[in-house]
């Protein structure tokens, strides 16, 4: 039976990993820093699934806790056969309104970490000529948004190279690059994307599902709509003056204004139309 290790997995994109995986016959290895959330996610995967699911209690910032993930890869007899980097969080703030240490941890868990994990598990499957690295990267990185943008332009770029160079050894790597996914991700980072059209939303089943056949397959880049595939081509190739235009600082801002206008707008049409309105005003 196979195993998966997948980082982040007690909630969004992780959580969602772990459940398909399960519901495939894959055994697990969980990782998140909530030793708490991972035994009841555990548990709950357990109740419906005849797997074997294991728990690795870590912060994947912390380089000694990040070594013990790593050596977790390379057991030769509980051998994991699918790596999958998705831990990783959102910060509130531009770059400068928030301090420096706070940015240093956020690119150990979103870059560093996948480095480290990546370069044990390709060694050891590469000995045994079998394996997937599934790294859960972003459309964002085709952007000028920021560090987190930037963190996820170097997951990309990193998983492309390193498919190249695990090209005939039986191991593949593959970067998943969604756009917005209807999770808790930004509700996290106290961020709201209520000016969004519903239309660039994908739900997290839909995506993993994707994302996983897209692994199985080898291939290098999974983007999970024609949507966003078409969006991600677009600004590959936008002249880069275009794309930091697109993507300064103040669209955020500029969002949640549109979001907040739209809600006005919104009350402001049902107490227009809302019948004991209309009679208490007369």
């Amino acid at each position: 039976m196979a195993r998966a290790l997948v980082t982040g997995s007690t909630s969004g994109l992780g959580l969602e990993f772990a459940w398909q995986l399960a519901g495939t016959g894959h055994d697990l290895v969980l990782v998140a820093r909530d030793e708490d959330r991972l035994r009841a996610v555990a548990e709950q995967i357990r109740d419906v699934h005849t797997v074997d699911v294991e728990i690795l209690s870590a912060d994947l910032s912390d380089r000694e806790r990040l070594e013990r993930v790593a050596l977790r890869l390379t057991d030769p007899v509980d051998r994991v056969d699918l790596l999958i980097n998705n831990a990783g969080y959102g910060l509130r703030g531009g770059f400068l309104e928030i301090g420096a240490e706070d940015h240093e941890k956020q690119m150990d868990t979103l870059m560093k970490a996948v480095l480290v994990l990546s370069h044990a598990a390709a060694r050891t499957m590469v000995q045994r000529r079998r394996g997937a690295i599934l790294n859960v990267s972003s459309l964002a990185g085709y952007t000028a948004a920021g560090p987190y943008a930037a963190s996820k332009s170097w997951v990309t770029v990193f998983t492309e190279s390193l498919a190249m160079e695990l090209k005939d050894t039986g191991v593949t790597a593959t970067a998943l690059l969604p756009g917005f996914v209807q999770t808790e991700f930004h509700e996290r980072a106290s961020m709201t994307m209520d000016g969004l059209p519903r239309i660039t939303w994908l739900k997290a089943p839909f995506v993993v599902e994707q994302a996983l056949k897209d692994t199985a397959k080898g291939t290098v880049l999974s983007i999970p709509s024609v949507t966003y595939r078409t969006a991600g081509e677009f600004s590959r190739i936008a002249p880069r003056p275009l794309v930091r235009a697109m993507t300064s600082p103040t669209w955020y801002q500029r969002l949640q204004r549109r979001a907040v206008q739209r809600s006005r707008r919104k009350a402001s049409r049902r107490k227009l139309h809302a019948p004991w309105q209309r009679d208490q005003e007369q």
